[in-house]
């Protein structure tokens, strides 16, 4: 599937001041996502699963930003972009200041299933601690935090229904 493009007029409608976010719905061969697991830097009882991504770096476009950070963050580099699937906005705490985020969830297919974690930034290795790959009926049943919060749901669509036709607008969400 091509990716949407996502350089130029489709990026310019989003308040200046958040921070400009890549993530992947990557999935294996048997429909599992990947998810990380991570807590706050201080506190590892504060902790939740999340999709690999990261914020753009210096001019490069949302698709590269989402395989690099991919790549960094799991060590998987085979991998199939897809369309963006969602768009969220959010604002967290985390490592001791305010994260506000303009997200874009790409869908990605790989068959490559080991992980590492050869890139990691500072923060990073404080924080991001495993990787798992689940099934969707996993994380309907899972008790742990999971960003974003509806992600079985959407998970669940998606592997019926295939991708949307344009990416869907999550509610904004603010912990």
């Amino acid at each position: 599937m091509p990716a949407e493009t996502t350089q130029g007029t489709a990026d310019e409608g989003h308040a200046a001041g958040f921070r400009r976010v890549s993530r992947l719905v990557l999935l294996d061969p048997r429909d599992r996502i990947l998810l990380l697991y991570g807590h706050e830097p201080d506190d590892p009882a504060d902790d939740w699963w999340f999709t690999p991504g990261g914020g753009l770096e210096g001019d490069e476009t949302r698709e590269e930003a989402a395989l690099r950070e991919l790549a960094e963050e799991t060590g998987i580099t085979d991998v199939e972009l897809g369309p963006v699937l969602w768009r969220r906005r959010c604002s967290f705490p985390f490592a001791g200041r305010r994260w506000d985020q303009d997200e874009w969830y790409f869908l990605a297919r790989t068959g490559q299933t080991a992980t590492t974690a050869p890139g990691l930034t500072e923060l990073e290795r404080r924080s991001v601690v495993g990787a798992r790959w689940w099934t969707c009926r996993e994380l309907t049943e899972a008790h742990e935090t999971v960003y974003p919060t509806r992600l079985a749901e959407l998970l669940r669509t998606l592997l019926d229904e295939g991708p949307p036709a344009r990416p869907v607008v999550l509610d904004t969400e603010i912990v």
